[in-house]
């Protein structure tokens, strides 16, 4: 391995020995104001974009940690806490595994010579806002399509089309986000129905136990492998940001440092829950059993594994929600296919409203260090907004399981139930059929 891949943080440490180095008073004749100047204008907008890709790192762990943990906790595998938890760690293991999906971002998507760190930087904000928007109506879009929309159309509006590589786009983005999630609902509708019928005989008392066990481990697969996937995407973002500040040769992967960071950094996130997403995923789609809810993470686990070694830039929330839907159809189940529409709708949606918000943001990221700032301060601006209105109608790890509703502006109306609701204290009575007795003969 290269000096340049172990050196924890090399890049960083020489750009800031440049600046120190020319600050006006040392080295007076070598050193210009202009000169000083510029290094602390790069540094500046280094660290703060490289700490921009790490909210993002955060707000897709929160945002994609029901991927891996709706199923369990819904049907009561594994405690809220205990989940996220379990999630986390292992996020982090996953990031640290591989890095072929770092390298296809940080050298494949687009052309490096011609992008700069303020586009990355755009492309960063249009990810994030987002993520947040369907955060708050609990709508599962894609983290990873919303950071491929926010980059793309940021490094055209600052590039040109030229500059991106759309035979790439096409082969590592678009084609898995339609084959991937087919792929992964046919293979848990099939293993769900095998399921199904080998424990058909077998008391419900034993096979759930045992089930259970294996949503646990199924589970524990998808966050894994949603570490490996999704921790790898701010890897090459990061590592695209030193390439375009000439602070890390073309070509290379990620470093130590920058694999640790942003492991940790999706850790963090997938702790913090995302309830508002996991509810939807849980209960909203179909309601999940402990069979169709470890066989569907052995669908998801296996799929996004595969898609992650082979460099795909894969989108975990879609293998996911095609992993319940077809865990739903092969057990029968009632499918809320106007959620799951809604859902398809967000999707859609994602790759060209990211990439306007990135292309807007591109405009005012090229006015220098002002328009850096400003786009800083738009940042916090919105997020705050968003989480102002998400605590009108807070979902926490107490009452995630409550409902499959997820309100944002509606008045506090009493919410709609159907016969299987945890809300209701006991279940609805059904209406007792009538049988007419035959009239009995009289004797003759």
């Amino acid at each position: 391995m290269s000096q340049i891949d172990i050196t924890i943080g090399s890049p960083i440490v020489h750009l800031a020995a440049r600046v120190l180095a020319s600050l006006p008073g040392a080295h007076r004749h070598h050193a210009t104001r202009s000169g000083w100047e510029t290094d602390v204008t790069e540094l500046f907008v280094v660290i703060t974009v490289i700490a921009v890709a790490l909210i993002f790192d955060f707000t897709n762990g929160f945002h994609d940690s029901a991927n891996a943990m709706a199923g369990p906790v819904a049907t009561g595998a594994l405690r809220p806490r205990t989940a996220v938890i379990l999630g986390a760690l292992l996020n982090v293991v996953g990031a640290c595994l591989s890095t072929e999906v770092a390298k296809t971002i940080s050298g494949g998507f687009f052309d490096d010579a011609l992008i700069t760190v303020p586009m990355i930087l755009a492309g960063l904000l249009g990810a994030i806002i987002w993520n947040l928007m369907t955060w708050l109506f609990g709508l599962p879009s894609s983290s990873s399509h919303a950071l491929f929309g926010g980059l793309i159309g940021a490094v055209v509006v600052g590039a040109g089309l030229a500059s991106v590589n759309g035979w790439v786009i096409v082969s590592k983005v678009l084609l898995p986000a339609i084959v991937a999630p087919l792929v992964a609902g046919i293979a848990a509708a099939w293993a769900t129905r095998l399921a199904y019928r080998i424990t058909r005989k077998t008391p419900s008392v034993h096979s759930n136990t045992g089930f259970r066990y294996g949503q646990a481990f199924t589970a524990s697969m998808v966050a894994l492998a949603h570490g490996t996937s999704d921790g790898q995407k701010t890897m090459g973002v990061i590592t695209l940001v030193l390439i375009a500040a000439n602070l890390q040769a073309s070509g290379t992967g990620p470093q130590l440092w920058v694999i640790i960071a942003a492991g940790i950094a999706i850790g963090l996130g997938t702790y913090s829950g995302g309830w508002r997403i996991m509810r939807t995923m849980g209960k909203g789609i179909v309601e999940i059993e402990t069979p169709q809810g470890a066989a569907s993470g052995a669908a998801t686990s296996a799929t996004i594994l595969a898609s992650a070694h082979l460099g795909f830039g894969l989108s975990t929330t879609h293998v996911s929600t095609g992993s319940i839907l077809g865990s739903g159809v092969g057990r029968g189940a009632e499918v809320r296919w106007s959620v799951a529409s809604r859902m398809v709708f967000a999707w859609l949606l994602t790759l060209p409203g990211a990439g306007l918000v990135g292309g807007l943001a591109a405009l005012l990221a090229d006015q220098g260090v002002v328009g850096v700032i400003a786009l800083i301060v738009l940042l916090a601006g919105v997020c705050l907004v968003i989480y102002a209105l998400s605590r009108r109608h807070r979902i926490t790890h107490a009452n995630v399981t409550d409902s499959h509703e997820v309100l944002v502006l509606a008045a506090a109306a009493p919410p709609s139930t159907y016969p299987d609701d945890p809300r209701l204290e006991t279940p609805p009575k059904l209406k007792k059929k009538k049988v007419k007795r035959p009239k009995e003969k009289s004797a003759a």
